[in-house]
């Protein structure tokens, strides 16, 4: 080889290099767009815990009480009122005050010898969770979720109407959410974004739930969710009836706008509003 043409292919090599060297900067380039792309395309992450969960005295788990209590925490997923979980839920996992779970364990008690079983709902309710709710509503574009949960109201009428307040009992850890479900059934598998569900319409029209028909399903902003509504049939009076007799015979008051939601007479927070983290 020549020493001209060692010089031409050393320089070869170099432009080689070179070239090699921009076509993984241009990649890079590129990879790095679309990954930002597609992070801005991608919905919120669930947002983190305000603390890690630690035990409150007073408080406890439900399954650790009343384990055979079937929970459906609906604020831990996307089937709810927002389309999504809700700030500061995570898991599956019901808490509330000692006094409110071991009462719902008479409860239970009753209900097992009458064929059926408590499902609850939501339990403690951390303030973070409530804000969460605040913001949502303050959003008049967010209506996601409106022909399922409240199709007769607007949005802005939620806050005056009594469904959502600044403030939950919920925070004050002995109110709960539940209903009756027969016993050795589980709630049925559903997406919770789609199937044109309607909350005031007949079992069939409403997303799958394995509770008894109470006329709405569970948060139903509407006048059919009141506990005493005159026009609900007379299965549905009696199933409502008979949730809260069994509730009030362990020492719980209903909210007459919700069939579904029950505190515990003699609280032992009854002036206090937490805001310590659930499980994850």
């Amino acid at each position: 080889m020549s020493k001209w043409s060692g010089k031409v292919s050393s320089a070869a090599r170099v432009k080689s290099s070179q070239v090699q060297s921009s076509l993984l900067l241009a990649r890079g380039l590129v990879y790095a767009f679309f990954s930002l792309l597609l992070l801005q395309c991608q919905p919120a992450s669930r947002p983190q815990p305000i603390a890690e969960y630690e035990p409150v005295a007073g408080f406890t788990l439900l399954a650790d009480v009343a384990p055979s209590i079937q929970q459906d925490i609906r604020y831990a997923t996307a089937n709810n009122f927002l389309g999504r979980p809700v700030n500061g839920y995570f898991i599956n996992a019901c808490v509330i005050t000692e006094a409110a779970a071991m009462a719902l364990e008479r409860v239970q008690q009753q209900a097992v010898n009458l064929g059926y079983s408590l499902k609850v709902y939501d339990c403690y309710r951390p303030q973070h969770a409530v804000d969460d709710f605040v913001r949502w509503a303050a959003d008049e574009d967010d209506n996601l979720m409106q022909s399922r949960f409240f199709p007769a109201l607007n949005k802005d009428e939620l806050f005056p109407q009594g469904y959502i307040a600044e403030r939950s009992g919920h925070s004050r850890g002995s109110t709960v959410d539940l209903t009756l479900v027969p016993l050795d059934t589980q709630q049925p598998a559903a997406s919770p974004l789609g199937g044109g569900y309607d909350c005031r319409g007949s079992v069939m029209q409403r997303y799958p739930d394995n509770s008894i028909d109470m006329g709405t399903g569970y948060d139903c902003f509407d006048e059919k969710s009141h506990t005493d509504n005159p026009d609900v049939t007379a299965t549905v009076r009696a199933n409502r009836d008979l949730l809260r007799d069994l509730m009030e015979q362990s020492g719980f008051e209903n909210y007459s706008q919700e069939w579904w939601h029950f505190t515990l007479n003699n609280e032992p927070f009854s002036d206090q509003y937490f805001n310590f983290a659930l499980p994850q």
